[in-house]
């Protein structure tokens, strides 16, 4: 994740909410925040087909200049969230974002995430 204007502590916060929905569901959560370049879903699914293990991943990528949020989601993750709590996960992230709140739609976020994929795999 690119430092771009969040602070340590907030990038720290982000960090655990990444880690609590790894611990959660047992797959892995990338988040990218800066300026996406070319189209943004394009650039979103590149950054998810470099991460370590994409079939594994969800990647929340959030544009704030051009108030874009994408979210990949790899072939095993996709077994377990279908697009319906993507969606969901995605217009809660979106209302904090519109309040000015980053990361707490973030941590939010991929919270709901995370615990959509663990109640889908139970």
């Amino acid at each position: 994740m690119p430092a771009g204007e969040l602070s340590a502590r907030q990038q720290a916060e982000i960090d655990r909410a990444m880690r609590r929905a790894e611990t959660t569901c047992r797959f892995e959560f990338s988040v990218f925040v800066g300026h996406a370049q070319g189209p943004s879903r394009d650039y979103a699914r590149r950054l998810h087909a470099a991460l370590t293990s994409p079939a594994r991943s969800v990647l929340v990528m959030v544009d704030p200049a051009a108030r874009v949020l994408e979210i990949v989601t790899g072939a095993e993750v996709r077994h377990a969230l279908d697009d319906d709590a993507v969606g969901l996960a995605a217009s809660g992230m979106q209302s904090a974002f519109a309040e000015g709140d980053l990361v707490g739609g973030l941590t939010d976020g991929i919270g709901r995430l995370a615990d959509a994929a663990s109640r889908s795999r139970a």
